[in-house]
């Protein structure tokens, strides 16, 4: 993918056939999600954007990311807060045509914590904290917090996170669905590829359409499922997987049938 090859002065990238990995990985300011940053992402969005893959997202330095930069942020005004710097990139993210996967270690605070938000999957190691401190800031969580942070845990626990600074451990954060996995250090990128792995065994295109027709509003249920699910009846890899499941059942019940067979022969003897 000529378009990951950088070079890049805030994340790394690895290409694989079916996902890329991008860790944030800006040690002096602890992967603060900065204007920099901001920028690479969009990059790596727009090369997905053309050939999709699955993207597994993580941090270096022992925590994904502190949030955004405090320096950078507080120079901005009010026509910064209105071009949505870190909303649009967490936006398009969330809207990637394949899922994605968010790695977290140690800290996923602020901006990091919207960035996660945005993720399809969010997988921790049990260090790992959770939160939104921007109204200690002066300031509100204005890069999808407000409302995703609300899908995904429900309103109440939403507002203690956003209202009265709570942050969330791997245990609560489990407890209540914001993370779906608990890892050592060691294990999470490799359990972050393994359900990559998952995910690639999929039809691609399926995963694509499901992902697409679950974030459409309720109100164009079930029309939309209805096309969607036209669409992939006329796909060649529907008739092709289909014919493979059958033709491992009739597999698996020719073998039985002839070890039925077999074991009747012996009792016959």
């Amino acid at each position: 993918m000529a378009g990951l090859e950088g070079p890049w002065e805030r994340i790394r990238v690895t290409v694989g056939d079916d996902r890329v990995e991008v860790v944030l990985d800006h040690k002096p300011t602890r992967n603060a999600i900065d204007q920099q940053m901001v920028d690479e992402l969009h990059a790596v969005c727009a090369e997905l954007e053309r050939a999709p893959r699955v993207l597994i997202l993580a941090g270096a330095n022992g925590l994904f990311a502190s949030g955004a930069d405090i320096a950078q942020l507080k120079e901005r005004r009010r026509d910064d807060a209105l071009a949505g710097i870190n909303s649009t990139i967490f936006d398009r993210i969330a809207k990637l045509p394949m899922p994605v996967i968010a790695a977290l270690e140690g800290y996923a605070l602020g901006g990091g914590a919207e960035l996660a938000y945005a993720a399809d999957f969010r997988i921790a190691t049990p260090n790992v904290k959770i939160g939104n401190p921007e109204t200690a800031l002066g300031i509100l969580a204005a890069a999808g917090a407000t409302w995703r942070l609300r899908e995904l845990i429900g309103e109440p626990l939403a507002k203690e996170i956003l209202l009265a600074g709570r942050q969330l451990d791997a245990t609560e954060a489990l407890a209540c669905h914001l993370i779906t996995e608990v890892h050592e250090v060691d294990e999470l990128l490799p359990a972050a590829h393994a359900l990559a792995d998952r995910i690639g065994a999929q039809d691609a295109l399926a995963v694509r359409i499901s992902k697409a027709v679950f974030h459409t509003p309720r109100e164009v249920h079930p029309l939309i499922d209805t096309l969607a699910q036209g669409m992939l009846f006329e796909s060649e890899a529907k008739f092709e997987r289909m014919q493979g499941f059958l033709d491992q059942r009739a597999a698996r019940k020719a073998k039985r049938d002839a070890e039925k067979a077999a074991a009747a022969n012996t009792e016959k003897e």
